[in-house]
C-alpha cells in the first residue's frame, strides 16, 4: 500500500488546488491527483486564463487599429502576428500553472500524477497505485457539452479548447450558443478579423442574466459586427473540403437553411466530468448530489465545483474548496450562494451579482430600480468607453440591495464593490452615502444607488 493521507483531492482546478492549499494550511496531510502534465485544471490550462490572455491581446489589437486615432495616436499600419499572440497566451498559462506548482511545494501538498479513480471509500487508485485517505474530495470539473449532429474534431468543428489554438483567423466563424464562452471567444476572433455569426436556440443571449442587461449587450455586440441568429436550432454541422456546412431551423417552425463557415465553435454549455467516479448519487442533470457540507451519499466522499449544482464558475469552486477544507479540519465553512458574481469578458464587460428583475418578479418581491449610464460618467468619457450602465435592485421596503447588474468598462472589477455590500447586507443608501473617488468608473455605482431613491446627481 502506498502513502496515506488525511485528504486526497481528485482534480487540481481552482476548486481542487485551493481546497488542497487551505487544507494544508490547517495542518492536514494532503494529496491532489492530476492527470494533466500541469496543475490548474481546465481553467488555468485551456479555459479562463488563456481566453483572457487572447481577449486582452485582441482588445489591444482592435484599439490600435481603431480607437487610438480618437485619442490623437495615429498608427499608419497595424499588423497581426497571431503566432506571437498565441505564444504570449501560452506564456501566461505557463506562469499561472507553475505558480500553482510552487504553492503545492510551499504547502507540502503531494501531487499524485496520473488518472484518479475511487477504488473504494478511503481508497484512491492512481494509475494502479492505491492510496489510503480519511477523506476523498471530487473536484473533477467539467467538459464541453456535446450536441447531436455536431461532431467535434478540434480542427474545423471546435470546442473552446480548439478555439484557443487556431493558427489563422477564420474568414467566417459560426458560434453555436450565445452564452459566456461563445460571446467571449466570438469577440476574440471578430476583433482579429473574422466574420462572426452566433446561433442561439433561445430568443435571447446570456440566459440567466438580467434581460435588460443582455438585450443592451446584444445591441452593442451587433454594432461591433457580430451577427445573431436567435431562436434557431442547429440540427447538424458537416465538414467539407472548404470548411463546415451548418444546418439550422427556426425553433418556432419554418424552413431549414444552411450557412457556410470556416470554423464552427460549439459552445452550448458544460457538463460535469465524472470519469472514474462511481457509486456517488447524481441528480437529473448528471451532477453529484451533496448536502450542505459537500458530503455525498457515501461517507468520507465529498464533491465541489463544477461537479455539483450551482454556477460553473472558478471562484464558486474556490470558495467551496475553502469551505470544505475548513469543515474537514473541524471548523465552520460556508459559501453565500446569493452573492456569487458572474462576469462576461466581452468589451464592454458584463457583470452581475444577486437576483435579476425576472427572478424578483417571479418571487413576488417588491423592489426599486436605480440606473445610471456610463455616458454621464466623467472617467468613462475620458476613456472613450461610454457604452452601458449600472443597474441596482433594492427591496422596496427595506432598501436592502438584492441585485446588481453592470454593462460597461471594467464591469468585472466594479461588481466587487456591490458583492461586498450585499455580503454585509448593505442598502442602496449605504452605497450612495459612501464617498467614491473622483473621477472613477465607480462613481456610476454610487449614482445608480442614488437613483434608487430618485436622486441621481449627474443625470
Amino acid at each position: 500500500m502506498a502513502d496515506s493521507f488525511d485528504v486526497i483531492i481528485i482534480g487540481s482546478g481552482p476548486g481542487g488546488y485551493v481546497c488542497a492549499i487551505r487544507a494544508a494550511q490547517l495542518g492536514l496531510k494532503v494529496a491532489c491527483v492530476e492527470k494533466r502534465a500541469t496543475l490548474g485544471g481546465t481553467c488555468l490550462n485551456i479555459g479562463c486564463i488563456p481566453s483572457k490572455a487572447l481577449l486582452q491581446s485582441s482588445e489591444n489589437f482592435e484599439a490600435a487599429g481603431h480607437a487610438f486615432a480618437g485619442h490623437g495616436i495615429v498608427i499608419d499600419s497595424v499588423k497581426l502576428d497571431l503566432a506571437k499572440m498565441q505564444t504570449r497566451k501560452d506564456e501566461v498559462v505557463t506562469a499561472n500553472v507553475k505558480g500553482v506548482e510552487f504553492l503545492f511545494r510551499k504547502n507540502k501538498i503531494a501531487w499524485l500524477k496520473g488518472t484518479g479513480r475511487i477504488a473504494a471509500p478511503g481508497k484512491v487508485d492512481v494509475d494502479g497505485t492505491v492510496y489510503e485517505t480519511k477523506n476523498i474530495v471530487i473536484a473533477t470539473g467539467s467538459e464541453s457539452t456535446p450536441l447531436r449532429g455536431v461532431d467535434v474534431d478540434e480542427k474545423r468543428i471546435v470546442t473552446s479548447t480548439g478555439a484557443l489554438e487556431l493558427d489563422k483567423v477564420p474568414e467566417h466563424l459560426v458560434v453555436i450558443g450565445a452564452g459566456v464562452i461563445g460571446l467571449e471567444l466570438g469577440s476574440v476572433w471578430r476583433r482579429l478579423g473574422a466574420r462572426v455569426t452566433v446561433v442561439e436556440f433561445l430568443d435571447r443571449i446570456l440566459p440567466g442574466m438580467d434581460t435588460e442587461l443582455a438585450t443592451a449587450a446584444r445591441r452593442i455586440l451587433t454594432k461591433q459586427g457580430m451577427t445573431f441568429r436567435l431562436g434557431a436550432k442547429v440540427t447538424g454541422a458537416r465538414t467539407t473540403a472548404n470548411g463546415v456546412t451548418v444546418t439550422m431551423e427556426p425553433v418556432k417552425g419554418g424552413a431549414a437553411e444552411t450557412i457556410e463557415a470556416d470554423i464552427v465553435l460549439l459552445a452550448i454549455g458544460r457538463r460535469p466530468y465524472l470519469e472514474g467516479i462511481d457509486g456517488v448519487a447524481q441528480d437529473e442533470r448528471g451532477r453529484i448530489r451533496t448536502d450542505d457540507h459537500y458530503a455525498t451519499n457515501i461517507p468520507g466522499i465529498y464533491a465541489i465545483g463544477d461537479a455539483i449544482s450551482g454556477p460553473m464558475l472558478a471562484h464558486k469552486a474556490e470558495d467551496e474548496g475553502v469551505a470544505l477544507a475548513e469543515i474537514l479540519a473541524g471548523k465552520p465553512g460556508h459559501v453565500n450562494y446569493g452573492v456569487i458574481p458572474a462576469v462576461v469578458y466581452t468589451w464592454p464587460e458584463i457583470a452581475s451579482v444577486g437576483q435579476t428583475e425576472e427572478e424578483l418578479k417571479a418571487a413576488g418581491i417588491a423592489y426599486n430600480v436605480g440606473k445610471f449610464p456610463f455616458t454621464a460618467n466623467g472617467r468613462a468619457r475620458a476613456m472613450g468607453d461610454t457604452d452601458g450602465f449600472v443597474k441596482l435592485l433594492a427591496d422596496k421596503t427595506t432598501d436592502r440591495l438584492l441585485g446588481a447588474h453592470i454593462l460597461g468598462p471594467d464591469a468585472g472589477t466594479l461588481i466587487a464593490e456591490l458583492a461586498i455590500a450585499m455580503e454585509f447586507g448593505a442598502s442602496a443608501e449605504d452605497v450612495a452615502r459612501t464617498c467614491h473617488a473622483h473621477p472613477t468608473l465607480n462613481e456610476a455605482v454610487k449614482e445608480a444607488a442614488l437613483a434608487v431613491d430618485g436622486r441621481a446627481l449627474h443625470i
